[in-house]
């Protein structure tokens, strides 16, 4: 059998060619791509950071001296930060590598006198217009000039929504936001190996102030459009020292936030309206119950597989005459679901409208964060888990809610000993400011005693459910 090929391959003299052609591919080409591949791979983690990037990550995590001099860290110690605050978290952010390959060469520096002036301007609800406290920056001056200073200077005027009246520096102003959202992520998983709730929920913090280009300190009401720190400070009033979230806003009466929003240098009615608008769609999820729960069993027993199931609906601010959810949909069957591909699964669960991020350069679809802590000790005790998706519908196709049950829960081995156990349960979304959920939940742990005399007395085992402060 013979095989076609083109005749200069074959004809007299060119062997040597066709050898040296196949000796190049396999012997040189192969090799390169492969181990450009392979190495390439070794550069980042799984998390998506580069390798030198997490270093610099986990020495915040580890070692907090490596962020200021000695002799302004003579409060702290060795050891692992339990108390991490989100502006020592952006300071954090700005070591990875990421922003050299962003930066390079001669943008390092370019600029960055004029970023300093724009964000260390005084500013009209903050000490400065980038809405950092003086000890955030300390930490910018106490850096050596370079990529990482002009970093974290541009993640501040991003956050502050400083105008830097300069086409590249705004382009750079933009870039810099996904590039530090992927890195918190990384840092996230790094916190939780230690298991203390503080720097987690600083993170999470951090990861809405990113999407909503909003400091960490200023107003949740900077989401809405149109709604400046003028136009903040005349709803919450000169003298108040605490900030409304949007669902408060939205549960004022239409007239009272017309007549504190509306005004000369604030909002117009239209404008309001619009803002009531995007209000109206936010993706606020209110627990309606929270129980634990055994499949097949009336208690929870000692070490017994436990699910912590939370029942909420999504109802967004300023919604009314909203229906009471039916008994049936706040309860959970006996029987775990049939088990099913996690394809099929995927293709039944809908994902939630694209989050309302107008200053991230990047299209984001909101996380919802589920975990227990103790509250006493600033302890995760269940790890988080990350809900993209739902089992129904959020919205119609009008965009109005639908006001269905949805159902969360988080799997974990329940304590060895008997008792009466309490947790602090945190419902974190990732994407907007003020609509996290905490509360107190109790978990009773029934001797295996008493389960098994139910048994034997041939009762109809119903699942015990947990209490809710």
């Amino acid at each position: 059998m013979g095989i076609a090929l083109p005749k200069f391959i074959v004809s007299d003299g060119n062997g040597k060619y066709t050898l040296a052609f196949y000796l190049g591919l396999v012997g040189v080409f192969l090799p390169w791509l492969v181990g450009t591949w392979w190495y390439g791979t070794q550069k980042v983690t799984k998390d998506g950071v580069l390798v030198n990037s997490a270093g610099s990550l986990f020495k915040y995590v580890v070692l907090p001296c490596t962020l200021l001099d000695v002799q302004t860290n003579l409060r702290r110690f060795r050891g692992y930060k339990e108390d991490g605050n989100p502006g020592e978290i952006i300071a954090t952010l700005s070591s990875g590598d990421e922003f050299s390959i962003l930066l390079p060469g001669a943008k390092a520096d370019t600029g960055l006198a004029t970023i300093e002036k724009r964000i260390f301007a005084p500013g009209e609800s903050s000490l400065l217009a980038c809405g950092m406290s003086a000890m955030d920056k300390q930490l910018l001056m106490d850096m050596d000039e370079g990529v990482r200073r002009k970093a974290l200077a541009l993640l501040w005027a991003y956050l502050g929504r400083v105008d830097l009246s300069d086409t590249t520096l705004e382009a750079e102003k933009l870039e810099v936001a996904p590039v530090a959202y992927t890195l918190n992520d990384a840092l996230m998983v790094m916190s939780l190996a230690f298991g203390n709730t503080t720097p987690l929920l600083s993170s999470y913090k951090v990861s809405q102030s990113l999407i909503q280009a909003i400091s960490p300190d200023l107003s949740p009401l900077l989401q809405l459009p149109y709604f400046n720190p003028g136009v903040v400070r005349a709803v919450e009033g000169e003298t108040s020292r605490t900030h409304i979230t949007v669902q408060d806003f939205m549960a004022l009466p239409t007239e009272i936030r017309r007549k504190r929003a509306c005004g000369p240098n604030l909002v117009t009615e239209a404008q309001l309206r619009s803002a009531e608008s995007i209000a109206s769609q936010l993706p606020y999820l209110k627990v309606e119950r929270a129980f634990f729960k055994v499949h097949g069993e009336r208690y929870v027993t000692p070490s017994s597989l436990v699910q912590f199931v939370v029942k909420a609906r999504m109802i967004p601010p300023g919604t009314t005459d909203i229906p009471p959810a039916s008994d049936q949909a706040l309860e959970e069957p006996d029987k775990p679901p049939k088990q099913q591909s996690d394809e099929e699964a995927n293709r039944k669960r809908v994902a939630p409208p694209l989050a309302y991020s107008p200053f991230f350069a990047r299209d984001h679809s909101p996380r919802w964060h589920l975990f227990l802590a103790d509250g006493k000790q600033g302890k995760v005790v269940v790890p988080p888990t990350t809900f993209t998706t739902f089992d129904k519908p959020l919205f119609t196709e009008g965009g109005k809610p639908t006001f269905n049950v949805q159902t969360l829960a988080i799997t974990f081995g329940a304590p060895p000993q008997p008792g009466t156990y309490t947790f602090l349960m945190h419902l974190v979304c990732d994407s907007y400011l003020g609509l996290d959920t905490m509360m107190n939940v109790k978990m009773v742990v029934e001797d295996a005693s008493k389960a098994e005399a139910i048994e034997d007395e041939g009762e109809i085992s119903e699942p015990e459910e947990g209490k809710i402060e």
